[in-house]
């Protein structure tokens, strides 16, 4: 509304038939933004947990262990391979375990100093780095395409944006590949897709994360971070006056204002601020640190880095803008003594519980048996009495072998006066593989009365260390 209309206009959100109604949107259409690109500190880690990360994911999947792909999730034989782990959907426990981790690190990394995974590790930040840069090196730096896209079309612009847009869709649908290639062997996978036999689940999500990968990162950009995730929400929640978060300086800042280079701020009553606007032009959401944290800020210190350039520029201290907590800005501590007031109660209990959690899951997989045991007792035989006068059961033991050589496993029973394995009572089971045993437990008819009794399979690993009892009942005929 101009501050020239001698009255306000009245606003119609849909109807424009009206006499004395003007049509006005009640929504801001979305500015495209240009990020540019900076150098500094923070900088650097973001490209080195870029670099990182995606060394990691791309890598893992050609990495072999033995003869097998070290990482490995077997979907269809229910087997996951981690190096030298062999797990199966029994072990749930342990994803549960790793996410709780992941749950704890965040509010431990927010609690410290805010937005860390967001600015830093999140896969949104880290592909909207990788497809800035290519954008870059096609069309240009942050100038050069913001002019083009103000002349329009032509025959250049054209030819850049398409060979942009090839090297992002090629990007994209390598992701894609090296995501289903976790769940296929990559190598595999690689023979499937030159001879086009691929089966359908392995196309569909190949190109699905290919495709996720390439709108997200290439185009929608910032309006995940500000609009589809949720932690933007509620990372208020994990927050308080000593968290370090990105912050910018007003009372050594303002009043901010232009000048030379040679000219004393204090003459001119100006602040360290010189109104360049870079902190904003930098901003991968397009927000002005300078009006205050905002929940769009992923904290990635993209501003911290333009500010101190600009501060060197001029000759100025550095920390216009800066990680900071809310006491420290409002008591002048020195950063010394932000640190210290960082390490707080809070932080102490996350660390304390993140670690104990960590610490049990290592001794839980370092003290774990390397196979498995199910035990059902086998409904459609009932007990009986057998030529030899004994009592007898049937059971079904399922053995799940958790390394990669073949073992060899002895079976006993316990539980009543007499009670003994009349079936073979070792099983040969191959390296990785689950075999189901019938099993057929045998009681002299003086060993208990009718009813059904609590009995413990042992099962034994003969060639590496390793027990595990199982209980089932035993039903004596009246």
């Amino acid at each position: 509304m101009s501050n020239q209309d001698p009255a306000p206009r009245k606003i119609i959100p849909i109807v424009a038939d009206e006499a004395d109604g003007e049509l006005i949107s009640l929504y801001a259409s979305h500015q495209k933004i240009y990020p540019r690109s900076v150098s500094g500190l923070f900088s650097n880690w973001r490209w080195g947990m870029v670099w990182l990360t995606q060394l990691i994911f791309y890598g893992l999947p050609w990495l072999e262990w033995g003869q097998r792909q070290a990482v490995l999730f077997d979907l269809g034989a229910r087997r996951f391979y981690i190096f030298g782990l062999v797990l199966y959907p029994q072990d749930f426990i342990y994803l549960t375990g790793l996410m709780v981790i992941s749950a704890l690190s965040l509010f431990l990394f927010t609690a410290v100093a805010g937005r860390l995974w967001c600015g830093y590790a999140c896969p949104q930040t880290v592909y909207t780095e990788i497809f800035l840069w290519i954008e870059k090196m096609v069309e240009g730096d942050r100038s050069a395409r913001m002019r083009r896209d103000a002349q329009g079309w032509s025959l250049e612009s054209v030819l850049r944006k398409a060979g942009k847009h090839l090297i992002w869709i090629a990007v994209a649908l390598w992701t894609g590949f090296t995501f289903v290639g976790y769940f296929t062997p990559i190598r595999e996978l690689g023979t499937e897709i030159i001879q086009m036999s691929m089966s359908s689940w392995e196309t569909f999500w190949t190109f699905f994360y290919g495709f996720a990968t390439y709108g997200n990162a290439g185009f929608m950009r910032e309006q995940v971070c500000k609009h589809m995730c949720p932690y933007a929400r509620f990372q208020s929640a994990m927050f308080d006056k000593d968290t370090l978060i990105v912050t910018y300086d007003g009372q050594r800042g303002e009043p901010r204002g232009a000048r030379s280079r040679k000219a004393d701020p204090q003459t001119l009553n100006l602040g360290a601020c010189v109104d360049c606007n870079l902190c904003v032009h930098v901003c991968p959401t397009g927000i002005d640190i300078r009006k205050g944290l905002q929940y769009e800020c992923i904290g990635c210190g993209a501003c911290v880095d333009a500010c101190d350039t600009v501060m060197d520029r001029m000759g100025y201290a550095r920390g216009l803008v800066k990680y900071s907590t809310d006491n420290a800005m409002k008591q002048g501590w020195s950063q010394a003594q932000t640190l210290r007031h960082v390490l707080r109660p809070r932080v102490l209990v996350y660390g304390t519980i993140l670690g104990s959690i960590v610490l049990a899951m290592l001794i839980s997989l370092t003290l774990r048996t390397p196979f498995k045991v199910d035990v059902v007792r086998d409904r459609g035989v009932m007990a009986r009495i057998v030529a030899s006068g004994n009592i007898e059961n049937v059971y079904r033991l399922q053995v799940m072998n958790a390394t990669e050589a073949a073992q060899r496993y002895k079976i006993t029973v316990s539980g009543l006066p007499g009670l003994a394995v009349s079936s073979e009572d070792t099983v040969l089971v191959e390296s990785t593989q689950a075999r189901w045993v019938a099993v057929r437990v045998q009681l002299p008819p003086q060993g208990s009365t009718p009813g059904s009794h609590t009995i413990h399979f042992e099962i034994e690993s003969l060639n590496v260390p390793g027990h595990v009892t199982e209980k089932s009942v035993f039903l004596v005929p009246r």
